[in-house]
């Protein structure tokens, strides 16, 4: 009998569902064809119709978490600005249990993404689209008086490397960086940023 393209779809939804309890579990340098054909109960087989290789298998996990970060991401507020760039950043922070997870199935992506000139390709430009995300916070800012007029390309590489920085010591000793002190380290940075604007603006009062 035939395949019809429902089965096929449903199997490959199927397949991709066991990948993301994989990285769930055991991360990316447990992520093998062996271990997701274990997970749905096939054999590896079955999965090499989906994935050829175990570069094509880690090509779809970084898609699938891609996609999972894109669906649980907060909307941005309105109007935009120091706010919005706050909450685009703290949707960054593992500071829940469900953004830490996220968060360690990132970072366990990076050798293997550094390994392959593809999945680096790959990496950059999701890192470039979060960049132009914070750009477009960052110039709204600035806008409206809230951060310094300088070079917003160079104060968006700069934020995204903090909260990269802070996300990467939370992961490590998350008892010295619990979710409150995150959001506090934040803040106190963005306030060091804002502070040149609130100076201008203070002496723009007084002249």
């Amino acid at each position: 009998m035939p395949r019809h393209k429902g089965d096929h779809e449903a199997r490959r939804r199927d397949v991709s569902a066991a990948v993301w309890r994989v990285l769930a579990a055991h991360g990316f340098g447990g992520l093998t064809l062996r271990a997701v054909a274990t997970e749905m109960g096939a054999t590896t087989g079955l999965l090499t119709h989906y994935f050829p290789s175990k570069k094509d298998l880690v090509a779809h996990a970084l898609t699938l978490l891609d996609e999972h970060r894109t669906a649980t991401r907060k909307a941005d507020p309105e109007p935009g600005g120091l706010g919005a760039l706050r909450a685009t950043l703290l949707d960054i922070l593992p500071s829940t249990p469900q953004a830490a997870a996220d968060n360690r199935i990132w970072v366990s992506s990076w050798d293997a993404a550094l390994a392959d000139p593809d999945l680096a390709a790959g990496h950059a430009a999701r890192y470039a689209r979060t960049r132009e995300r914070i750009r477009h916070h960052v110039r709204e800012a600035q806008r409206l008086g809230e951060l310094p007029s300088v070079d917003a390309d160079d104060l968006a590489a700069s934020v995204l490397s903090f909260t990269l920085g802070l996300v990467v010591q939370a992961l490590f000793s998350p008892e010295e960086f619990p979710p409150e002190r995150q959001v506090r380290l934040l803040d106190d940075y963005l306030a060091t940023l804002a502070a040149p604007a609130g100076e201008q603006a203070a002496r723009a009062s007084r002249g």
